[in-house]
């Protein structure tokens, strides 16, 4: 398994640390040439500043390419402004980037005099786990498919849909591996979708060829 982490701006360094912690290969993802010769089972987009990275994924022609991964299942870890570059609507700012996740987001959805805190709150089909929010987003609205995995003060701050991922807090600044452990899981699910695929995909071909093929 080998996940991709997005390593244009903001705190990717730690999203690599907790992989690696776990045992998971990683690469980073720089520009398209990145993207081309390194293939990835899963993707995560770091919290950061979520205009500069949408801008850089533009001019490093890396959004186009993210996209389709996204939408033809790639799974995805996204956190605070990658939740922001996945939600197709963001009421207080940005024209949407990926806009891979039918969401509407606020950006610094706590105002300016609330930078950053921490809490713990019930995460679904984990528990109790420690969040720290960041000048961070939350939820404002999701489409009917959209699962909630995680609110805070009755604000959403963690979703799913489908393979994706997102949460507006940073799982990389405490020690605990639980979410992370969510994403692998779905990422080794799909690598067993495909391997198996693959299996009968070759063995239809097989039983298709001619009796008196070479």
């Amino acid at each position: 398994m080998n996940i991709g982490v997005l390593a244009l701006q903001g705190s990717f360094a730690e999203h690599i640390k907790m992989l690696n912690d776990m045992g998971i290969k990683t690469v980073e993802l720089r520009n398209k040439n990145d993207l081309q010769k390194h293939p990835i089972d899963g993707l995560v987009l770091p919290g950061g500043e979520s205009t500069v990275q949408g801008k850089l994924l533009k001019e490093l022609c890396m959004m186009d390419l993210l996209k389709e991964s996204i939408q033809n299942g790639l799974p995805v870890l996204a956190t605070c402004s990658g939740l922001i570059l996945l939600a197709k609507k963001i009421s207080n700012g940005d024209t949407p980037h990926l806009a891979t996740m039918p969401i509407s987001i606020k950006r610094n959805g706590y105002g300016r005099q609330i930078s950053s805190f921490h809490t713990e709150a019930d995460f679904k089909g984990i528990g109790i786990v420690p969040m720290t929010f960041i000048r961070a987003p939350y939820v404002e609205s999701i489409s009917d498919d959209v699962e909630i995995l995680a609110t805070v003060n009755g604000l959403i701050v963690a979703v799913s849909y489908g393979n994706q991922i997102g949460l507006t807090f940073h799982p990389e600044l405490n020690n605990d591996y639980r979410i992370y452990r969510m994403f692998i899981d779905m990422t080794e699910s799909r690598i067993k979708k495909i391997t198996s695929y693959k299996i009968i995909t070759s063995s239809f071909a097989l039983k298709s060829q001619p009796a008196n093929s070479p």
